[in-house]
């Protein structure tokens, strides 16, 4: 319910506080007196199209308050939830507009002929939003109906949802949702399935003869470096075999060889040691120096007589060598990162065998589901058909009672038309949450004229009173907590005007209502 509207320089009006109170509250005055200045002001802040001339002249910025009750548990309290606005059973939505003049970032006296247009920023209990995001929740806040606007009624987008209501259809609708949502799961799983098959076969054959390369080489971890040692081995064996046979001989073989002179040392300083025991200890460790280095010129004979240049080895280890460096390149770059990917090539190949079983599975899955959301979306367009003729006759005797007895609603519930961009189809109708049906409200003015979509309709007088009679029917069941008529009883008197006053007074027993008004009568 709008509880207050506070106004700053919108057109005529520099500063107006305006109070409503729940039921019909009626606002009247002499043409020009600013009544639909005030429908313009709260058309702001529902998320309306700001435009520089609602700017009061001479004003820099025109503003916009309005205080809602929001009933906790309320689609309205959901929204602003969902958009992350805190409420505690008030609203207060705020809309500031500055007329500016076209590539100026900033608010200030324009220069004279200057094109203008408008900037605008919008709060929901202080947090910034976006215009977009308050129409969103405008339109569960206020509805506005005039001879050239109805927020929502017109809007072809929200017929089904008057009409589910209409019809205590609500219940089926959300539990067909749920199941949709549950199928569309199903349905990118195996589209996702089919699409990874696809190129599965190209893929296999690319895995296959990536392991079969590494498999052919059988690499050990680490062998990199064995290779490449063996390989500088086999490179310089000639040279090896010359500098450790040469190295054996100096310390152990050769005539003056190392070794012999340390044997005479060491023979020498026994001896001193007989004089001087001190001597012992150094005479030892001479003899153990020249007993490791035996050792070690023994080794070295050994290793001298097992090197020999071997031309076929050195060849074997070349190419082994490339072919290993080759594999790295790709998935190296050591051994052990290669010996890793060959294993997770083997359980990819291993996970693609089972790719058929899973598409087969998913592919049962989602029709089973699809057949059951079909199920239930047949029934809920079947329940939707036998309300739409009850809404019909409930409309048209409505605007008999406002003088269009002449008139033919058909609330046309029709298969909603399929895209062909996707494979979530029944009975040739696009299937959404919401069903497989596409909903709009119907109007033949007169006997004998086809029946046009609400917002088609050519007179402004026909079109208030259908909306009226819309309204008159749906007053319990639309989301909007207030219902604004802006002179809709125009061109209408006498009797007909009574009648429309008793209808509006009768929504207002469910809704609250502000009437912009001449008539007496209501």
């Amino acid at each position: 319910m709008l509880a207050q509207l506070t106004v700053h320089n919108i057109v005529l009006i520099e500063q107006l506080v305006f109070e409503l109170h729940p039921g019909f509250n009626v606002l009247t005055g002499e043409t020009g007196a600013g009544k639909s200045m005030l429908v313009d002001a709260l058309s702001l802040v529902l998320g309306g199209r700001a435009s520089p001339e609602v700017v009061r002249t001479g004003a820099r910025e025109a503003e916009v308050e309005a205080l809602f009750d929001v009933v906790p548990g309320s689609r309205v309290a959901a929204r602003l939830e969902a958009a992350g606005v805190p409420c505690d059973r008030e609203l207060v939505v705020r809309r500031v507009v500055q007329s500016v003049a076209k590539g100026d970032g900033a608010g200030g006296t324009p220069s004279k002929g200057a094109k203008m247009e408008a900037r605008s920023r919008a709060y929901m209990n202080g947090r910034m939003c976006t215009a977009s995001q308050l129409a969103e929740v405008g339109a569960d806040l206020c509805d506005i109906a005039s001879q050239h606007e109805s927020v929502s009624l017109t809007d072809p987008s929200t017929h089904m949802e008057y009409l589910d209501a209409f019809g205590r259809l609500d219940e089926a609708r959300d539990k067909l949702a749920a199941e949709f949502d549950a199928l569309v799961v199903l349905h990118k799983a195996h589209e996702a399935a089919i699409a990874a098959e696809q190129g599965r076969a190209e893929r296999e054959d690319f895995l296959r003869f990536q392991l079969r390369e590494i498999e052919e080489l059988d690499p050990k971890p680490g062998e990199e470096v064995d290779l490449e040692q063996e390989r500088g081995r086999l490179r310089h064996a000639e040279k090896l075999g010359e500098a450790t046979r040469r190295a054996s001989e100096r310390l152990y073989e050769g005539e003056g060889a190392i070794c012999d002179e340390l044997a005479r040392l060491s023979s020498d300083l026994d001896h001193a040691a007989t004089i001087d025991g001190s001597l012992a200890q150094l005479a030892r460790t001479i003899e153990s120096a020249r007993s490791e280095l035996a050792d070690t010129a023994r080794a070295l004979g050994r290793y001298a007589e097992g090197v020999e240049s071997n031309p076929e080895r050195l060849a074997e280890i070349e190419e082994r060598s490339f072919r290993l460096q080759k594999l790295l390149r790709k998935h190296g770059p050591t051994t052990t990162e290669l010996v890793v990917y060959r294993t997770s090539l083997a359980r990819e190949l291993e996970a693609m065998s089972e790719g058929s079983d899973r598409i087969a599975k998913l592919e049962a899955d989602r029709s089973k589901a699809l057949a059951a959301v079909a199920t239930a979306a047949r029934a809920l367009s079947k329940k939707r058909r036998d309300a739409a003729e009850k809404l019909a006759d409930a409309i048209g005797r409505e605007l008999a009672q406002l003088g269009m007895g002449r008139a033919r609603v058909i609330v046309n519930v029709a298969p909603s038309a399929s895209t062909g961009e996707t494979a979530l189809v029944v009975d040739g109708a696009r299937l959404t949450r919401a069903g497989i049906d596409r909903v709009e409200f119907l109007i033949a003015p007169n006997k004998g004229e086809d029946p046009r979509p609400l917002r088609k309709i050519a007179s402004g007088g026909e079109l208030s009173r259908a909306l009226l009679a819309l309204k008159r029917v749906l007053a319990d069941q639309g989301p909007a907590g207030t219902y604004v008529f802006d002179e809709v009883d125009a061109g209408v008197g006498g009797a007909i005007a009574e009648v429309i006053g008793r209808s509006i007074a009768d929504i207002a027993r469910h809704r609250q209502v502000l009437c912009i008004t001449h008539l007496p009568q209501i």
